[in-house]
């Protein structure tokens, strides 16, 4: 994250649905409240809350949504209206335009080529990962942070936190249970892992080389993370991977009288053999509080004293 512009209090920001439907208004209009408190200019794309079956209205109407945003020059940043399931359906859909002979299957959706606009600010989780991990093709700037209809639940700090992020103060680092394997610094990736994994091996897989990752999940099983993980060990993903840091896996566990192991227990399987830094019990993810973690930029983990540190760097 080079080079970055970033937002302040003035500026027009654009609420898009790239994902899942708009299910309940009062957290949603909470979210968009806090952003207005801040003195941001905030604009409802047409079609925001439309629905087709579980998605926020057609691939036509979302690839738009997204492309519009992206290609008007007095918008700064992007507000995702929740995750859910959609946005490597966008992906798929619409290509990044790249001249005259690029061919989008939805007529006049095409994403802009990133450098025929000043990059904006995109924030979202869940879903939104697909996005998030795709910054360099869309031309974004991007924050794994709270939503518009989960920000209004964020503590003050949180929150406080999500706007040092876009508006260029440092960020605090956040404390976890260190598994160990020492100290590492890297580009940092959050994501949520099923979204993450489903793009393993596809076009829209970004190079992992060099990257600490920040994993987080909701409603998987034990044995389905079991089965994920085993899928990045066996594409050979985890390679050049420097580090690890877990948030959230909230209701992840299942019925005590299934045999199983605890989800604990698979991420300490899965990963500890990897011998890099490993953190867990950070707090960012589902259904409590969600720490704003800037995608791409400099960051470092210590795998001893359970410390993720966005920005500044750990003496290595």
């Amino acid at each position: 994250m080079t080079n970055i512009k970033w937002l302040q209090p003035g500026d027009l920001l654009k609420v898009i649905s790239p994902s899942g439907a708009l299910r309940e208004l009062t957290n949603f209009e909470k979210g968009v409240e806090i952003w207005k408190s801040r003195g941001y200019r905030i604009e409802l794309t047409p079609g925001f809350d439309d629905r087709t079956g579980y998605l926020a209205g057609s691939d036509t109407n979302r690839v738009r949504q997204l492309a519009d945003a992206l290609s008007d020059p007095d918008c700064r940043g992007i507000l995702c209206v929740r995750g859910g399931f959609g946005s490597t359906r966008l992906l798929e859909k619409g290509k990044v335009a790249e001249g005259k002979n690029s061919r989008c299957p939805i007529p006049d959706a095409q994403f802009p080529m990133p450098d025929s606009h000043a990059p904006k600010w995109l924030i979202g989780f869940s879903d939104i990962t697909a996005l998030l991990w795709n910054h360099d093709k869309l031309g974004i700037w991007g924050v794994h942070g709270p939503v518009l209809t989960t920000l209004g639940a964020e503590p003050d700090w949180s929150v406080d936190r999500l706007f040092d992020c876009v508006e260029g103060r440092p960020l605090p680092s956040l404390q976890g249970k260190g598994w160990g394997g020492g100290k590492a610094a890297g580009r940092l990736f959050p994501a949520n892992l099923t979204v993450a994994s489903h793009l393993l091996g596809t076009p829209y897989q970004p190079d992992l080389t060099g990257v600490i990752l920040a994993f987080e999940d909701v409603s998987e099983a034990p044995y389905r993370v079991d089965r994920m993980l085993t899928m990045w060990r066996m594409a050979g993903a985890f390679a050049g991977v420097r580090g690890i840091a877990l948030g959230r896996f909230s209701r992840c566990e299942i019925d005590p009288q299934i045999p199983t192991f605890s989800i604990e227990e698979v991420l300490r399987d899965r990963l500890l053999d990897l011998n890099i830094p490993i953190v867990s019990d950070l707090p960012f993810g589902h259904e409590g509080v969600n720490a704003a973690l800037p995608m791409g930029i400099e960051a470092s983990i210590d795998g001893e004293s359970g410390l993720l540190i966005c920005g500044d760097k750990l003496q290595l």
